[in-house]
């Protein structure tokens, strides 16, 4: 598929759309200005250059985004760029409660996928943290010496899912709560879920 052709899945996914279809129909347009491949991926829009993956379309309850995959790398001169957790380590969002924003916004929002392009045209890297440089905590710990086939299980798991839980847990100031929310996740991580998957 060439540049800026428009992908049929992107056409079902936004004539299904029950919130924000005027929203991702405004940003699809911007995009598709970028000369970026338009596919469709995680269940949404997604833009890429070469194969890799540059900009993402999504919607959540309060806000639609744009979802820069190497957003920590973007200098985000106009402070708009948002971290969506703690954990998460390279991609960034620009948020959007309003089709009237992302008009506004759009000269902005332009200069920010070419930048992200250009970072992926350079073979800019995210630093990420390396997954030993996260500590398990006390509690999964000496939960893993009880039950051996938990720390089978969770070894198991992707890394991202392990850093997922070990965050989780250590973010409870009182032993007392991480032990509780080591117990709650038990039955997840046997079953080789991740923290939020059903």
């Amino acid at each position: 598929m060439t540049n800026t052709e428009k992908n049929p899945k992107v056409d079902e996914f936004l004539s299904k759309a029950k919130q924000w279809k005027e929203e991702f129909v405004s940003l699809r347009n911007i995009i598709l200005g970028c000369e970026l491949t338009e596919e469709f991926k995680w269940n949404h829009p997604c833009y890429t250059l070469e194969g890799k993956n540059i900009v993402l379309i999504h919607g959540f309850k309060d806000y639609c985004a744009l979802l820069f995959h190497k957003g920590a790398l973007l200098k985000d001169t106009h402070g708009v760029l948002i971290q969506q957790t703690e954990n998460v380590q390279a991609a960034r969002q620009i948020r959007f409660t309003t089709n009237q924003e992302i008009v506004e916004m759009e000269t902005i929002i332009k200069s920010y996928i070419h930048e992200a392009i250009a970072v992926e045209k350079a073979g800019l890297k995210v630093d990420m943290k390396e997954h030993a440089e996260y500590i398990v905590p006390v509690e999964l710990h000496n939960k893993f010496e009880e039950v051996p086939a938990l720390k089978a299980a969770f070894e198991a798991l992707t890394p991202g899912r392990q850093r997922a839980y070990i965050f989780h847990f250590s973010q409870a100031k009182q032993a007392k709560t991480r032990e509780a929310r080591v117990e709650k996740y038990m039955q997840q991580i046997l079953a080789g879920k991740g923290l939020n998957d059903k």
